[in-house]
């Protein structure tokens, strides 16, 4: 089923960044949009305007109880919700040898498993109307793993393989779903939305704790405009048949491009010794 030429969406993590820039054009666009963050008056000024088209709510997507109560309120204000975009997250940068277990879960509850919770609030619905588009903010940390990121990466990484098979289950139902991958973008993402390790092993220095650096020192010059990639977001929901992956940024088209290139042609090259494995045609029952 089309989308509704004015769909009512709902996003997570609008206080700042990708969040904030898109809630900004969907509703200078005349939509309607259920704006959210932790804490509401982050994210009250870009519904002041909205003559009613605008709602701002509180939300920690760890928390069930406020995932309901912001989905209810949703539904209340403007009967329902057509996309949800799934922003609210933040990055972790150490090595994997030393990973801190309470930031490696407390990372896995914001950007897994609260993604999850969302999504399962809000499908009822779209599966009741035969309509709807999730849009998951993944990264290109979601296909490739970068030194410093592996837990930042594995947990977009889950996100890219739960899509997957959430795609499968809810596109025969009219619901479309996409991850969005951006590279290096100019949001702040270092500053606010990062943290780092306190460790540090001298065997990683020119891996993990060179790219820690670089991550804080190029923040503010990164070549992608937030403006652009939350358009390329809202064209999603306009596309008829939305791809699965949309790689943001000439970076990470690039380094995306590369590394599925490098993949393939390795499972190429091992291809006769993977099938091999198989039990001959001989003694299949």
């Amino acid at each position: 089923m089309a989308m509704p030429a004015s769909p009512v969406w709902l996003i997570t993590g609008c206080s700042t960044g990708f969040g904030r820039e898109l809630a900004r054009l969907v509703l200078a666009q005349g939509d309607r949009a259920v704006v959210t963050a932790r804490t509401r008056e982050r994210v009250a000024d870009l519904v002041a305007d909205s003559e009613g088209r605008g709602l701002a709510l509180a939300l920690d997507v760890t928390d069930d109880t406020q995932i309901a109560a912001v989905v209810a309120a949703a539904e209340a204000e403007f009967g329902r919700i057509d996309v949800l975009v799934n922003n609210a997250g933040y990055g972790y940068q150490a090595s994997c040898e030393e990973g801190e277990e309470a930031a490696i879960r407390d990372q896995f509850e914001a950007n897994v498993f609260g993604l999850f919770a969302m999504t399962r609030a809000v499908l009822p619905g779209m599966r009741e109307r035969g309509q709807g588009h999730v849009i998951n903010l993944s990264s290109v940390a979601g296909l490739i793993g970068f030194p410093g990121s592996g837990y930042y990466a594995a947990t977009k990484h889950a996100v890219e393989g739960w899509s997957d098979a959430l795609k499968a289950e809810v596109s025969p139902l009219g619901i479309a779903v996409t991850c969005v991958e951006p590279g290096p973008f100019r949001t702040d993402w270092a500053g606010r939305s990062l943290s780092q390790t306190t460790t540090r092993i001298d065997a990683y220095r020119d891996t993990v704790a060179a790219r820690m650096q670089g991550t804080s020192e190029g923040s503010g010059q990164q070549p992608g405009d937030p403006k652009r990639a939350a358009q390329a977001m809202i064209d999603l929901v306009a596309n008829p048949a939305p791809p699965r992956h949309l790689v943001l940024g000439s970076w990470g088209v690039g380094k995306v491009i590369e590394a599925f290139e490098t993949r393939l042609a390795e499972v190429r090259e091992y291809r006769q010794v993977g099938e091999a494995t198989d039990f001959p045609e001989s003694e299949r029952h």
